[in-house]
């Protein structure tokens, strides 16, 4: 997130334009939330994309580094905004979340330093979320959205050209 960091040096907690990704991760049809300590509200896995990180690599990095699950994506569910983001420090931004479904390959959910909390929740007992882009991606994923992976460009910038890798 050192990107992140030095841009909010630069424009301070101004609004600007946020890329995410992250997944719904299902489990004997329940899917994982996660109540974070930066609001200790529920919200699903995810977070900002690092620089020259595709949206499925980030969602990967983002579910291993919260709760320390390695998983296979299964589908993308779309992109989904949360217009009016603001982080407790007051940083503000539009959030662009890219969302997926998986399932665990390996491992038992675990909480890092952004969660206080991950549990499992059937469709009949979900908790109250924050933010709108992950209740829009919940609203996909209960209507039977699901879209192929998606085919992340296969082209890598080298020496201001763009080669095939």
């Amino acid at each position: 997130m050192d990107y992140i960091h030095d841009l909010r040096k630069i424009i301070g907690p101004r609004k600007i334009i946020l890329n995410c990704a992250g997944a719904l991760i299902i489990r004997d049809n329940k899917i994982l939330f996660q109540r974070r300590t930066d609001n200790g509200q529920w919200g699903l896995i995810g977070g900002l994309l690092e620089m020259n990180e595709t949206y499925e690599q980030a969602a990967l990095r983002e579910i291993r580094e919260e709760t320390g699950l390695e998983v296979t994506l299964d589908s993308f569910l779309g992109i989904f905004h949360n217009h009016h983001m603001v982080w407790s420090n007051g940083d503000a931004a539009h959030v662009l979340s890219a969302m997926f479904t998986a399932h665990i390959v390996s491992g038992e959910p675990r909480v890092d330093e952004e969660s206080y909390e991950l549990r499992f929740f059937g469709k009949d007992e979900l908790p109250a979320l924050f933010a709108e882009d992950h209740i829009a991606a919940l609203d996909a994923y209960f209507r039977g959205v699901r879209y192929p992976l998606l085919q992340e460009n296969a082209f890598i910038a080298q020496d201001e050209k763009c080669i095939r890798k």
